[in-house]
């Protein structure tokens, strides 16, 4: 048999499995979808179920490594650093935004890193939520929140880590509380100054000031003004969530569905596809009354001036003193660099950065680039600075663990 012989049956063999590859895959992706969905497979403690929120402990891997996004794999550090960190995630998503696969978990590579995570769970908001504002989700159960991690880790010291408007969350609790064990905050892709900024936020912004002279003439001839309006009526469907922040990547969004087409041999890939598909799906509500808030807070340009007020609180973001790095996506078209990069300025910390990674705003904290950019850097800037601290001694006990409705590993009890 010459090469040329040998060539031709090589090739077909190799469409012979492709073909096969593909056709396994599509089966899978039209009647057993569930099974390409690899979000959420990291094991966790539940240190906290509330009516609402709870607190998750995610312990060390049982492996010696873990596998990376780019295929090569890091080993565990199994010595701990003192402060334990905690991540806050923005409303309307999951927590599989941290945990979305395997090799893109956020809180696997963050306990391999050698940090005590704890991951605030905001669940998932129903009618009866509509009415709870910033000052509800900021100071009493972000609040809450830190007061588990607190008695479960022993640790009055703490870090925050947080995406979006869970950055400004973080935020919102220090300037609030002022709390001197808060020592580190790292924010990712945060809104401070949307009205001197560019971008989609700051479009509404001016959209909104430009409404404001007629807006105030209807007010004032008539009943209709923003803070009378019952909040529980402003809350924003899933639906809509799940369309927002797909437009954040819109070509991204359009282009997918021909991804998975071209590249359905690739198993991989679609299990990719699948779990990015899954997790943007099926995002949640978004409570009327932290929409209410914002409103105001970002037309009166509360952000940008230091001092935003919540419901009789006032959150002074210019006596903030905890190190402080904040990142923005060079791409992101929802929360651009030049609104995120304000909060150096606010700020009275003396250890304080602003970096711009890649990506957009999504893609910047569970974007391909992102482990190698945000994830990476926050962990190495994190790391000197999460030193000895006291630790009291706490109670073993018992607690309870969630269990989902997709088929997964049982998770780790206390």
């Amino acid at each position: 048999m010459n090469n040329m012989a040998k060539a031709a049956i090589k090739r077909s063999l190799a469409l012979n499995q492709k073909v096969a590859k593909t056709a396994a895959n599509g089966v899978d992706w039209l009647f057993k979808r569930d099974t390409l969905i690899k979000s959420g497979r990291t094991w966790f403690e539940l240190v906290h179920d509330g009516d609402l929120m709870s607190v998750r402990y995610y312990e060390l891997p049982e492996e010696d490594e873990i596998e990376l996004v780019d295929g090569t794999t890091m080993p565990i550090r199994r010595k701990q650093h003192a402060l334990p960190l905690v991540l806050v995630p923005p409303l309307g998503v999951t927590t599989e935004a941290f945990d979305l696969m395997p090799q893109r978990s956020l809180v696997r590579y963050l306990a391999a890193s050698g940090f005590k995570v704890y991951l605030v769970d905001w669940g998932k908001p129903k009618k009866e939520h509509g009415h709870l504002g910033l000052r509800d989700y900021t100071y009493t159960m972000l609040g809450t929140a830190l007061e588990k991690v607190r008695e479960h880790s022993g640790s009055r010291d703490l870090s925050m880590l947080g995406w979006c408007l869970g950055g400004l969350f973080c935020l919102l609790y220090q300037g609030q509380t002022l709390d001197k064990h808060m020592r580190n905050i790292v924010t990712v892709a945060s809104p401070i100054d949307p009205q001197s900024g560019s971008g989609v936020v700051a479009g509404v912004v001016g959209a909104a000031q430009a409404l404001n002279g007629p807006a105030q003439l209807v007010s004032n001839y008539s009943n209709l003004r923003l803070n009378t309006l019952d909040p529980s009526r402003l809350s924003m469907p899933p639906w809509l969530t799940t369309l927002v922040f797909k437009m954040t990547d819109p070509i991204g969004s359009v282009t997918t569905y021909w991804d998975l087409v071209t590249r359905l041999s690739d198993r991989e890939f679609v299990e990719s596809h699948s779990t990015t598909g899954d997790y943007l799906n099926h995002m949640l509500m978004y409570p009327g009354g932290v929409l209410k808030d914002m409103a105001v807070t970002v037309t009166d340009n509360q952000l940008a001036k230091g001092k935003v007020e919540l419901g009789g609180n006032i959150a002074e973001l210019d006596a903030i003193e905890s190190n402080l790095l904040a990142f923005a996506g060079e791409n992101d078209i929802l929360v651009p660099p030049d609104i995120a990069e304000q909060i150096v300025d606010i700020v009275a910390s003396k250890d304080k950065e602003f970096r711009v990674a890649p990506g957009g705003h999504m893609g910047v904290i569970i974007g391909s680039k992102a482990q190698s950019a945000v994830w990476a850097e926050s962990v190495e800037w994190l790391a000197g600075r999460s030193g000895k601290v006291k630790v009291k001694a706490k109670a073993k006990r018992k607690v309870r663990t969630k269990v989902k409705a997709r088929a997964r590993p049982k998770r780790k009890t206390g």
